[in-house]
């Protein structure tokens, strides 16, 4: 594990400095402490920080060929590497390392750019081909290792962050509203956006070359038609399903450093925890979190599994001291995010890392076996129809925009006014600029919004291309594409490696989800019970049932309670200080109202207000410090501003820019 960077020219006349790929790499020093290897020469230059897994001596990188032509940096890991190399080998290849690196290299060279298909595992990489001056990136199937790209004054620029191209190009500090639009719909930026107008994600499952100055990108995986499989009997779809979960986990504990698990106490983790069990020789190291709000507490049931399992149990309670925290963190995030359980997974993460170096996690199991309880809310509504024919849309147009913003009833009224799969859209959406939220923002910045293509469109585009013919299916394809990697595989990432933790999710296992997607609806959600053959699987691993069958918690904080207490007033107040509203964004009456209504314990607006605390916090905490780093003013280009509100934030200073 670690994170990459690099810089290619478009032709041979750029010339690579080793100086800027260490500029690059020490912005991403975090994600590798161990080490760091750099490659310059001609026009290329990559580099990398090494997090220590495998090959603790020998696996430096960048690592090459035989006739050292070909050139890779990798961030992950390959579970399939020993049986890739055991073929490698027998097609005449030589290595000089034990690592998984360098079986990308020599399957590059059988393979070219498909080589990406065989390979089983989390990555990020780059391959500099010397011979064909070009330049390959590639991501893993689910996006659980980043890659970002920017094209700049004839260069391309890449990195496991978008702190390391900030780092050697500050001209790309510019805001993309686009990218802020999707933030305040979905809280977080959907690929290939990013907060920055010519900065993108490679998304996951793709491949990139760079080749004399041009960008092709293609896409070389996909999951399989869901829903579509219907074993004969429970007992064969759960052996199955036995078999390939055992197998996702085994390979995941190859390891030359400690390693543990995150246990939360829900089902997906408890039934990693329950297999590594099986497969350890020595006691499993398990950590949780815990808080002293009941409603969000899983602690006492993360203790239950780990007692029943025998671990060597951690445990950490995490106090409201929301503002130090908070602001810590928003130094770590390049873009808003609003995830609220970045707080747990940071505190968890840094409490682990004092143990081992990697952990599992049951990442995706919500995704594959339709555990969100939002599942059962969109195929109930299918069959309400109270808004016939047209009529919906008459009800948004003329007289949604007068019911009263503090209206209870007045969102699932929205809701249901919407055709079917729009409505499963505005259900995972949390501030959307159309007419169910549009009093909270700024005439300017909701008439622009107008102007510009919905990031609703892309979330239909993946609906209207679905391999899937049920509505279940059919949302969990969405949120596997969407809500999976931008939002929980980037928390995950940046808060483990904010503490240089390798974190593994073997319900990820491509060979293991593609199996599970493809079930039948009726094996993940049966009888009143989300997530049927995965809680059937966990309890015959010996999971407890009072862990299994229960409501469903989630792994977030009590943000309800926590800004009512004395000490969140003044974190709260930030939203509306001049400096926060002289941005444009937002009705400045409207974020009072709101604030108001949650202090006072009229409506719960914890989510909300976290989101607009979030964006807040990232302008001060990250766009100013990085633009007073390098001294430059930040062109902020905001079209929905008035003249007068772009007089008052400023065009002088960098600290102006960004204020």
């Amino acid at each position: 594990m670690c994170g990459i960077a690099g810089i290619v020219g478009a032709d041979q006349s750029y010339l690579a400095e080793a100086a800027q790929v260490h500029r690059m790499c020490q912005a991403i020093v975090h994600r590798g402490p161990d080490d760091e290897g750099i490659y310059a020469k001609g026009c290329a230059g990559i580099g990398m920080r090494r997090l220590s897994i495998i090959d603790l001596s020998t696996g430096n990188q960048p690592i090459h060929n035989e006739d050292r032509t070909i050139w890779v940096v990798f961030n992950g890991e390959i579970y399939n590497f020993p049986e890739l190399r055991e073929k490698l080998e027998g097609l005449g290849h030589e290595f000089y390392t034990n690592t998984d690196t360098e079986v990308i290299v020599h399957l590059y060279e059988e393979y070219g750019t498909a080589c990406v298909r065989e390979l089983r595992g989390m990555f990020a990489f780059a391959i500099w081909d010397e011979n064909r001056q070009k330049l390959v990136l590639g991501r893993d199937r689910f996006g659980k290792k980043p890659l970002h790209y920017a094209v700049s004054e004839g260069r391309l620029l890449f990195g496991s962050e978008i702190k390391a191209i900030l780092a050697v190009a500050p001209e790309l500090l510019e805001i993309d509203p686009r990218g802020v639009l999707h933030f305040f719909h979905f809280g977080y930026i959907q690929d290939p956006l990013t907060a920055f107008t010519k900065i993108r994600k490679l998304p996951p499952a793709h491949v990139m070359e760079w080749s004399k100055g041009r960008i092709h990108i293609r896409q070389y995986w996909d999951l399989p038609p869901l829903g579509s499989f219907d074993p004969k009997s429970e007992e064969e779809c759960l052996e199955e399903l036995e078999a390939r979960f055992s197998e996702a986990v085994r390979i995941r504990l190859m390891s030359d450093v400690p390693l543990g698990a995150l246990l939360s106490g829900g089902v997906d983790s408890s039934a990693v925890v329950a297999m590594m069990a099986r497969f350890s020789s020595c006691r499993v190291r398990t950590f949780s979190i815990g808080f002293s709000h009941a409603d969000f507490n899983e602690a006492s049931h993360a203790r239950l599994v780990a007692q029943r399992f025998d671990t060597e149990h951690h445990e950490l309670f995490v106090d409201p001291q929301i503002e130090e925290t908070v602001n810590q963190l928003t130094c770590h995030l390049e873009e808003p995010f609003g995830d609220s359980s970045i707080v747990p997974t940071f505190h968890v993460s840094r409490m682990a890392r004092q143990h081992v170096t990697v952990a599992l996690a049951g990442d995706g199991g919500d995704e594959l076996f339709a555990g969100y309880d939002r599942y059962t809310s969109h195929i109930r509504r299918q069959w309400i129809l109270p808004f016939p024919f047209r009529t919906g849309e008459w009800y948004r147009a003329y007289v949604h925009p007068h019911v009263p913003t503090g209206w209870r009833g007045r969102r699932f009224l929205f809701n249901l006014s919407l055709p079917c799969r729009e409505r499963y859209l505005d259900s995972v959406s949390l501030l959307p600029t159309c007419v169910r939220e549009r009093p909270l923002f700024s005439t300017g910045f909701a008439e622009w919004a107008d102007s510009v293509e919905s990031p609703y469109n892309s979330f239909l585009d993946y609906f209207a291309g679905r391999p899937a013919s049920d509505p279940l299916s059919e949302a969990q394809y969405l949120d596997t594409k969407t809500y999976l990697p931008g939002d929980i595989l980037t928390k995950v990432d940046r808060m483990s490696m904010a503490t240089s933790l390798e974190v593994r999710a073997p319900l990820l296992d491509h060979c293991l989800a593609e199996w599970v997607a493809a079930l039948s609806p009726k094996w993940k959600r049966r009888f009143g019970q989300s997530k049927y053959m995965l809680k059937k699987l966990a309890e015959r691993l010996g999971v407890p049932r009072e862990v299994l069958y229960r409501p469903k918690q989630g792994f977030s904080m009590p943000l309800v309670h926590w800004f009512r207490q004395d000490h969140s007033p003044a974190l709260l107040d930030i939203l509306v200080e001049p400096k926060t509203t002289q941005r444009g964004y937002f009705n400045e009456q409207e974020v009072r109202r709101r604030i108001q209504e949650h202090r006072k314990g009229i409506r719960d607006r914890s989510w909300e207000l976290w989101h607009l605390l979030i964006f807040e916090l990232w302008h001060r905490n990250f766009l100013e410090p990085a633009a007073q780093l390098h001294s430059f003013a930040v062109p902020m280009r905001k079209p929905f501003l008035s003249p007068s509100v772009m007089a008052v934030s400023g065009r002088r200073t960098a600290a102006a820019e960004v204020a």
